[in-house]
């Protein structure tokens, strides 16, 4: 059956459908480990993730009208940091685009271009029958970046425009390489005072002048077929990554180059990725000097890897800008469900969880700090203070793998 007759007959909406009931499952995969404010959050986290892939897919997957669209609000995906924003355009095969734009105020950019498994009959065939397994064949999500240009490689004029060119033919300055299996870019927008910055505009087109057309069948059938999909691997993602990836990571970081590069990472930058578990009378004080780097943020997130304040209060996270730093230039930073009460230090709140995970990046850095991390309970650290730490155990963590 072609893409057009499935979905003109329904069968591709019918397997969008299924799909979203199998990754609805998934959490039955996880035994009785989630509790039940992590099962409320799993399935809100569905939700966004359909939101997600219906505006990358449907809304904004025209080959013909490329757009460069930031992600749905609260939609995050992988650890996003709340200091960047995301700008991403779809496209079904590469050709040649120019981006054209400002960059506002903001200190630094970095656009990438990255491919998927994506099989070319994809909008002809059914997924949801195959299961998980259908994502070693079909997986928008296991996404590998081929290229990247970063702003401090773009020449500006004094009013901050610029001109890039993506794919085509190699040029000198101002190009981002496109692989003949390229499918999309991702710009990140890095944010250092996000309140007193002004924000770029960005507009990206296609060289070659081709003249919007209608939506056609197949290519409806295509985004539901790729959004279904990428609910079934950012499913599979926060799975396999609290299984398996950082499994032997409780109340550890470890700063994997290969595992931040396995879902589209850039190589500007080094991050940590653990889990932590923590009991509501604990309290994780993790301690770092901060090398010299455009940024850092530290983050507190849950199972399914989303910041638990959702950026709302400005309470999941610590970043160069805000962070309280001690008279040697180092930072502590205190996650418990209640505030110590003691001078100094950064307190990150749990939010009436016990479990989750956590990261920690450094922007256009060498060469990633150690971090030492104390598990305590919130009582003696109150009571004895920082000096508390001196004599309690420490877990030395922050290595550097690849």
């Amino acid at each position: 059956m072609s893409a057009e007759q499935r979905l003109l007959t329904g069968r591709a909406w019918d397997d969008f459908c299924d799909q979203l009931k199998l990754a609805g499952r998934a959490i039955e995969r996880f035994g009785d480990e989630p509790d039940a404010q992590d099962r409320a959050e799993f399935y809100r986290f569905l939700t966004r993730l359909v939101r997600n892939g219906c505006e990358r897919f449907v809304e904004n997957c025209e080959p013909n009208r490329p757009r460069l669209r930031d992600v749905p609000w609260r939609s995050t995906i992988n650890f996003q940091s709340p200091d960047q924003d995301h700008l991403l355009c779809e496209f079904d095969e590469a050709r040649e685009y120019r981006i054209t734009g400002n960059r506002g105020t903001v200190p630094y950019f970095v656009m990438a271009a990255w491919n998927a498994p994506i099989p070319r009959d994809h909008a002809a065939r059914d997924w949801a029958g195959e299961g998980f397994a259908a994502l070693a064949d079909f997986d928008v999500t296991r996404l590998n970046t081929t290229g990247f240009l970063q702003s401090d490689a773009i020449d500006f004029d004094a009013e901050g425009n610029f001109e890039v060119w993506v794919g085509g033919a190699e040029r000198a300055r101002n190009w981002l390489p496109l692989t003949a299996d390229s499918c999309g870019l991702l710009i990140r927008i890095v944010h250092l005072d996000r309140a007193n910055e002004r924000e770029p505009v960005m507009r990206i087109e296609r060289v070659d002048g081709t003249a919007p057309s209608p939506i056609a069948p197949a290519d409806v059938a295509s985004g539901l077929a790729k959004a279904g999909n990428e609910v079934l691997g950012y499913v599979e993602l926060v799975r396999a990554w609290w299984q398996e990836r950082l499994a032997d990571l409780p109340n550890m970081l470890r700063f994997s180059r290969n595992l931040y590069l396995s879902n589209g990472g850039v190589a500007d930058r080094h991050h940590a990725f653990g889990t932590w578990r923590i009991e509501p009378d604990q309290a994780l004080v993790l301690s770092f000097t901060p090398p010299e780097t455009e940024t850092w943020i530290f983050q507190l997130c849950s199972m399914w890897q989303e910041n638990l304040d959702c950026y709302e209060d400005g309470l999941g996270y610590v970043n160069k800008l805000r962070a309280h730093y001690e008279p040697d230039g180092s930072v502590r930073i205190v996650v418990s469900a209640t505030r110590p009460a003691l001078d100094g230090g950064n307190w990150v709140p749990t939010w009436g969880h016990v479990r989750g995970g956590m990261s920690l990046r450094l922007i256009k850095t060498e060469t990633p700090p150690p971090v030492t991390v104390h598990l305590v309970q919130v009582e003696d650290l109150a009571r004895e203070g920082w000096g508390y730490l001196d004599n309690a155990q420490a877990l030395m963590t922050g290595e550097v793998t690849a």
